[in-house]
């Protein structure tokens, strides 16, 4: 599968971004991620911040190729999540997990389940790695979006 296959069964749309947008979803994955380490909140909202970072990083591969998700079709997340082998070459075996997050954040939003302690570490640390790479990535592959973004560095 590739981007353009998505594009043609309607799981992706076309989407133009600019340095602005970038700037500030990559400043709110950084917040989202911040706010998973906060340990005086709840492991299901700390597994919401971690699992929103995730999310973020996965759009913003989208849009540096020129793509966003069609967030009015089911499974949207699942997409964004697979694409990130195809937007930021990140291995498939990452991916696997990260998708295995997503299931987990589904069972916990839409069945009420409880998330355990080695889910929310794992996302956690998932969303920093993530947020590192996309970081890498961008400024490797798409430095045009992160024009003046060097002081926002952690």
């Amino acid at each position: 599968m590739t981007l353009q296959n998505l594009l043609a069964i309607r799981r992706l749309q076309a989407h133009a971004t600019d340095r602005v947008a970038v700037r500030k979803l990559l400043d709110a994955a950084r917040r989202n991620l911040a706010d998973a380490k906060v340990t005086a909140i709840g492991a299901d909202n700390r597994f919401d911040a971690a699992y929103k970072c995730l999310m973020q990083c996965a759009m913003l591969g989208l849009w540096a190729h020129g793509y966003r998700t069609v967030t009015s079709q089911p499974g949207h997340h699942q997409t964004a999540i697979q694409c990130l082998a195809l937007t930021m070459d990140v291995p498939v075996a990452t991916v696997i997990v990260l998708d295995g997050l997503r299931k987990i954040r589904n069972l916990t939003d839409y069945e009420g389940d409880p998330v355990s302690a080695a889910s929310l570490a794992a996302c956690i640390e998932e969303a920093a790695r993530l947020l590192a790479h996309t970081e890498a990535w961008l400024r490797q592959h798409r430095p045009s979006l992160l024009d003046g973004d060097d002081a926002r560095q952690e």
